[in-house]
């Protein structure tokens, strides 16, 4: 139901919406040319225009489905396509069947044509909603639900449309009207059940934990200590560090009996100076120039 339209499957429903698409197109203008042929001559020139403007807005429509077609399911794709082939046949229908009085003039048509849009985009928008959210959860009884709701929504839609296109021509008994009301209670009843099991029964989304910002070592402060670098000084009653203690190695303020005595820092021994090595009159000393060879001979006794 879901699947991307870079699926086998769901490029043949591509390939056949974009067909329906194009049958529709020379169906209707077909249609509208016996029309012109065998009807009569009452406002043709203007019912032609519309035709005309008719045509080609189903054209570029069916170019912008295709399009968006890469971003959708595929039973998206397919009925986005229907519910514009309809448009485009009731378009048709209204422009070309004559008019049986003066109140039903071109104006009002137009409104018509427009409020079936409107109710023909609105069950497929429902629809899609809708099955946005019984896939969130899915058991039987949503799906049990969620069909017979559609069903009733396509069916509740068609109810609506008919008159609208025909109510020049047929009068619809109080029954009728009936029955779109009852239809359109269980639809709404349908509607609100699937969402309300979802709110009582559905696994809660988690929420992504926030990012915690990430600090550098320079940026962490850390405890000051007493000269050895490990026995933290202690703390004075307004939380900050007693730098006395460090200097003279004992609290300012007494510590709670449990604390650990912090010892005092042990002294630095002093360290000698080096004393140069002594030097050995015996040994070979070193002179310039015979860097790596054996040292000069002494020289020879003095008379």
């Amino acid at each position: 139901m879901t699947e991307p339209i870079t699926s086998p499957q769901s490029s043949t429903v591509l390939r056949a919406s974009i067909w329906v698409a194009i049958g529709a197109l020379i169906a209707a203008a077909v249609v509208c040319v016996v029309w012109v042929i065998v009807g009569d001559s009452n406002g043709i020139v203007g019912k032609a225009f519309l035709t005309v403007l008719l045509l080609a807005g189903f054209a570029g429509v069916s170019i912008m489905e295709t399009n968006l077609a890469a971003r959708r399911p595929a039973w998206l794709t397919l009925a986005s396509m229907i519910a514009w082939v309809l448009l485009l046949l009731i378009g048709a229908f209204l422009i070309w069947m004559p008019e049986e009085s003066s109140y039903y003039s071109g104006p009002e048509r137009f409104f018509k044509f427009i409020l079936i849009g409107l109710i023909i985009q609105g069950a497929l928008l429902h629809v899609r909603l809708y099955l946005k959210a019984f896939l969130r959860h899915q058991t039987t009884f949503t799906s049990i639900v969620t069909y017979v709701t559609i069903g009733l929504v396509v069916i509740l839609g068609v109810m609506l449309v008919l008159p609208i296109m025909t109510e020049e021509y047929i009068d619809y008994k109080s029954i009728y009207w009936r029955i779109v009301v009852a239809l359109a209670i269980l639809a709404a009843v349908g509607t609100a059940l699937v969402p309300l099991v979802n709110a009582l029964f559905a696994p809660k989304k988690q929420r992504p934990a926030a990012a915690v910002p990430y600090a550098s070592p320079a940026q962490v402060q850390q405890w000051p200590t007493y000269v050895d670098g490990v026995t933290p000084l202690p703390v004075l009653p307004d939380g900050q560090p007693d730098w006395n203690a460090y200097y003279t190695g004992q609290p300012t303020y007494a510590q709670p009996a449990l604390a650990t005595p912090i010892p005092a820092p042990a002294p630095v021994a002093e360290i000698a100076p080096a004393q140069p090595a002594p030097v050995d009159p015996l040994a070979p000393q070193a002179y310039p120039g015979y860097q790596g060879y054996p040292p000069a001979p002494p020289l020879p006794p003095q008379q």
